[in-house]
């Protein structure tokens, strides 16, 4: 799924950037993909994603500071741990929890 997606993205970057219709042409598809991203699917596809790169991020980290002890640089952990902490319990803009 991953690589339908970017050649997807690929293809309409290549499209846009090769395209001879012109400005109009241009708009249209910039309306569209701004229509595209604030889709709510979009938005609670992209949060969720999100939410599980922090989730791993913070199960990685424990592993590694097991294994690595004290000698983990405290300027790590600190932007391990904001990174995990970050959005736990904050409402987006449509009301719900990214919890």
């Amino acid at each position: 799924m991953r690589y339908k997606l970017t050649f997807v993205i690929g293809l309409a970057v290549g499209y846009v950037l090769g395209t001879r219709a012109g400005r109009e042409r241009y708009e249209q598809l910039r309306k569209s993909a701004r229509q595209l991203s604030e889709n709510p699917a979009v938005r609670n596809a992209a949060e969720t994603a999100a939410q599980t790169g922090r989730e791993v991020a913070g199960r990685a980290y424990n592993a590694v500071s097991e294994k690595v002890g004290d000698r983990m640089p405290e300027s790590v952990g600190e932007r391990m741990r904001a990174f995990r902490d970050r959005g736990q319990g904050v409402e987006d803009d449509w009301g719900t929890s990214n919890t």
